[in-house]
């Protein structure tokens, strides 16, 4: 009887994100994977890059010639915050995919070489598989997602009652509701994203950031847009991912909250998520015990805790990205009164670090 062939070696290298050939590989991969996230794709990482200046880096595991994991890196710079390896940048979620335990410690190991060899003293990775021995962050964040109901009234009946009101009063409102990803789509988005991060006190990302995502993933992703009295006053990116609907980067002026703008943007995107195949919404990440964490409760969506993890240099600290965090209150404060144009001048080139 022959001996069984021994299994061959993970190996792990660094994926050339400019050969469409191995992009489409990693898709693959990523779609057909447990927890693949848009978050995974090589056109992320390139969007991330190109809208925002920050090196795209993919460690892939194989073994054999076959993917066996995969670990998105973005290098992010920060004169703020300081510098580090995010998996991914500008994501809620990323980290290592890998379909065994040995892969995930060969990219943990990996990675953490890379940001050695690049300075950077920290390694952050937002969710995926969880390598041994490095520090576990959870009980600041949850994720909210859940199927989809067969049709819009089941929708409606589906959200908790007292919510359920405001969204039956909102479709009273007079609001319209559009798709698309024109230019004129594109500048209404963030000029509403834009007027509502300030308003919050945050710098406002680059707008090449939303361009980048938005040519990056063609049909995978679209802007929607409130309107009142031909008023754009509220919108959102959203990107679809193996029938997930996730809505991202939105926001709404003073006028919205007053017409419940935003309860009808988001029963509105729940309807058109489902007339385009999807079977999930999942309505993002938020700060466990915050407004917008028991506002999403009240769709009768239930919060799923985030685990991340990270690594840190001997001696150095870990980045303090919660801009609820009292050293930030100061700036917070002062940057709500700034004027909108020079809160747009400066916003991008402090933002496009913090990711």
């Amino acid at each position: 009887m022959n001996a069984p062939m021994p299994m061959s070696k993970i190996i792990v290298r660094h994926a050339d994100l400019r050969d469409p050939h191995e992009n489409a590989r990693i898709d693959a991969f990523v779609h057909d994977a447990d927890g693949g996230t848009p978050f995974h794709l090589p056109r992320w990482l390139t969007a991330i890059e190109r809208g925002c200046g920050q090196r795209a880096h993919m460690l892939l595991a194989e073994r054999g010639g076959v993917i066996a994991g995969i670990l998105p890196l973005t290098e992010m710079h920060s004169p703020i915050v300081g510098r580090a390896l995010t998996s991914s940048g500008f994501a809620v979620a990323g980290g290592i995919l890998s379909e065994t335990a040995a892969a995930t410690e060969a990219l943990a190991d990996a990675g953490w070489a890379l940001a050695e060899r690049l300075s950077c003293p920290e390694v952050e990775l937002r969710g995926g598989s969880l390598p041994q021995n490095w520090q576990v962050h959870e009980g600041l964040y949850a994720n909210f997602s859940k199927a989809l109901e067969k049709d819009a009234e089941t929708q409606l009946e589906s959200i908790k009652r007292r919510h359920r009101a405001e969204v039956r009063k909102s479709l009273k409102n007079g609001l319209s509701f559009e798709t698309g990803t024109s230019d004129h789509d594109r500048d209404r988005h963030y000029r509403i994203y834009a007027t509502s991060v300030r308003n919050l006190g945050t710098p406002v990302f680059p707008r090449a950031l939303f361009e980048e995502v938005l040519d990056g993933f063609g049909d995978d992703a679209d802007i929607a847009v409130v309107s009142h009295e031909g008023e754009a006053i509220s919108s959102v990116l959203t990107l679809y991912f193996n029938g997930r609907a996730m809505v991202y980067w939105g926001g709404g002026t003073f006028a919205a909250r007053a017409l419940r703008s935003n309860e009808f943007l988001y029963y509105s995107m729940m309807n058109h998520a489902r007339d385009r195949g999807c079977h999930t919404f999942d309505f993002g990440r938020s700060k466990i015990g915050t407004g917008p964490y028991h506002w999403k409760k009240n769709w009768g969506f239930s919060p799923e805790p985030l685990t991340y993890a990270g690594r840190t240099a001997d001696g150095a600290e870990a980045r303090d990205m919660n801009p609820n965090s009292p050293k930030y209150r100061l700036q917070v404060a002062l940057w709500r009164k700034l004027p909108l144009p020079i809160a747009n001048r400066l916003g991008p080139w402090i933002a496009r670090g913090l990711g």
